[in-house]
């Protein structure tokens, strides 16, 4: 599924974002756009959610592609590679692009006695695993100068709920591995970052930080902003980072939480 705008020219920044159709993603994907970037956004299971993002892109003047890809299923990337060069080309005539966001994800509760092996394979097989593989698969496209954002998460610093125990840790060795890029692709002025959401409003954790007002209140409080988040202001945070301006900011964690338990 693609959109095209004829006044688009072939220098466009171009953003690819996984897991770009909804929650966190969808948001990146949009304040990208918003700030002049076009965008290639990949979605695992929801194609109606995906399509429905590049039109949004689209309304704000910018172009955008949806790709399919699980994170989980690496043998995959070469192909997905094949398919995203072949994309820039037609599209943007582009050999390459110039920002990565590795967004996709989910959370899986492991509480102390309750964890089984399948769960942590799952956690670390779309937070770890699938980051470093994709992100090794599509280095050689991205531009000298360009940007690679991984996400982690607010509770890599502080602690809590119990059942985020093994999410958390994986989350931490994102960013271990985030300074690693960071200094190997320093040479090709490649900026490498962490943004890690605090207390968002998204469907994480079941939704109840978009849906209990409860949540909501005990979590604000715990916030210095006084509120949980919105995805939106992860969504410019992403955008921020992305921006001409960060080059500078490599092998940081970068926190968009609102200053929660500080």
């Amino acid at each position: 599924m693609t959109t095209q705008n004829p006044h688009q020219t072939p220098s466009s920044r171009i953003a690819l974002v996984t897991g770009g159709n909804r929650g966190l993603g969808r948001s990146a994907v949009l304040a990208l756009a918003a700030s002049g970037t076009d965008v290639v956004l990949t979605y695992r299971a929801g194609r109606e959610q995906a399509a429905d993002v590049v039109a949004e892109v689209a309304a704000l003047g910018r172009r955008a592609v949806a790709l399919p890809l699980d994170t989980t299923q690496p043998d995959t990337f070469a192909a997905l590679a094949a398919t995203l060069r072949e994309t820039l080309g037609t599209t943007w005539g582009r050999e390459g692009f110039d920002v990565l966001v590795n967004n996709a994800g989910f959370a899986r509760s492991t509480p102390l006695g309750g964890t089984d092996a399948a769960t942590i394979a799952e956690l670390v097989a779309v937070h770890l695993t699938g980051v470093v593989l994709l992100t090794q698969e599509l280095v050689p496209m991205l531009v000298d100068g360009g940007r690679v954002i991984n996400t982690s998460t607010g509770l890599a610093r502080f602690t809590g709920d119990f059942g985020y125990s093994v999410y958390a840790s994986v989350k931490g060795a994102v960013e271990v591995y985030t300074r690693y890029l960071a200094k190997e692709l320093g040479p090709r002025r490649i900026a490498v970052n962490t943004i890690a959401p605090g207390a968002t409003g998204t469907d994480f954790g079941g939704g109840s930080l978009r849906d209990d007002e409860a949540v909501r209140d005990h979590l604000g409080a715990l916030t210095a902003m006084g509120h949980v988040g919105d995805p939106d202001d992860v969504g410019a945070a992403v955008a921020a980072l992305a921006g001409p301006g960060m080059g500078w900011v490599t092998g940081q964690r970068v926190e968009a939480s609102g200053g929660m338990n500080l």
